[in-house]
């Protein structure tokens, strides 16, 4: 499959297309329930998968192997990448790049932090010189063959970001992110230099970027929306409550709805939709319902 022609179709479609940030394996189960298109966050995966947070500490190695058992459970999803840097190097990225699509990712992002790195959405970043930047960004762009490709600036000076963006616009790069944006105003003006090419919008609970709609987005221009942490925060959220909930009940488990509440047999049904959609992609029998990647809204994909 063409996973970048996917994505990219889907993209240039009319709307906003959504991503939704997941974490791991089960996160990526409930997610796909609901929507068609994923995003491997890089700030869930590093505290996941080594409880750190997204300050640089992801291999590259975890990251594949991550990607692969995704695209395992999920043969018909877009996923979408967070490769940070690239991993420092250029060859590496170049690396990275071509293992993600033999895998089948459908598309990486690609920043241009300076190390040590951080979140796109905290204070003290500091951004690569521009010029290294595009030669990266170029290495990538000539080594990916159909995946798409997002070229992301972390700058945070208003007359660096509008030079970047500018600049970002010109190359091969399929979309543009400027990450941290605070306000609509900067979409409007991103959205002027970027010489129409497509935008994506990153949202991350508590970060410093406006929450928009998905409506309010597609009328701004923007064409693809990252949600990067719903997973991650509301599991966070539920297990402080559930624990407590256990401690003051003396250690009690509560009683589970069967109807609507998630115990053993929600769960396992849940998971058994991920050998269903594994069978159908090799032609098997289909053993339960599953949709293609399906409208613009994301209507759930079981």
């Amino acid at each position: 499959m063409n996973y970048g022609t996917e994505l990219r179709d889907r993209i240039a479609a009319p709307g906003t297309t959504p991503l939704i940030g997941v974490y791991d394996m089960y996160s990526a189960s409930v997610a796909a329930g609901h929507y068609d298109g994923l995003f491997v966050s890089g700030f869930g995966f590093a505290a996941s998968y080594y409880g750190l947070p997204d300050i640089g500490f992801i291999a590259w190695p975890d990251m594949l192997a991550f990607v692969q058992r995704l695209r395992g459970a999920f043969p018909r999803h877009h996923l979408l990448v967070d490769i940070d840097d690239g991993y420092a190097d250029p060859e590496v990225a170049c690396h990275v790049v071509e293992s993600l699509e033999r895998i089948g990712a459908s598309g990486v992002i690609l920043e241009d932090q300076k190390r040590p790195r951080r979140c796109g959405h905290a204070d003290g970043k500091q951004v690569l010189p521009l010029d290294e930047y595009l030669t990266k960004l170029e290495m990538v762009l000539r080594t990916r063959e159909d995946m798409v490709v997002v070229a992301r600036t972390d700058a945070t000076d208003e007359a660096d970001i509008i030079e970047r963006a500018s600049r970002l616009a010109a190359t091969e790069a399929d979309v543009i992110l400027v990450d941290g944006v605070r306000d609509v105003e900067w979409v409007h003006r991103i959205r002027e230099v970027a010489d129409g090419k497509p935008l994506l919008f990153n949202q991350i609970g508590g970060g410093k970027s406006p929450r928009l709609s998905l409506a309010e987005l597609a009328e701004l221009g923007v064409d693809v929306a990252i949600y990067s942490t719903p997973c991650l925060f509301a599991a966070h959220e539920a297990m402080e409550a559930a624990l407590a909930e256990l401690k003051r009940a003396g250690g009690r488990l509560p009683s589970v709805d069967p109807e609507r509440g998630v115990g053993v047999a929600a769960s396992t049904r849940l998971l058994e939709r991920n050998i269903a959609r594994h069978r159908v992609a090799r032609g098997g029998p289909a053993g339960a319902a599953v949709s293609a990647p399906g409208s613009r809204t994301s209507s759930p994909a079981p």
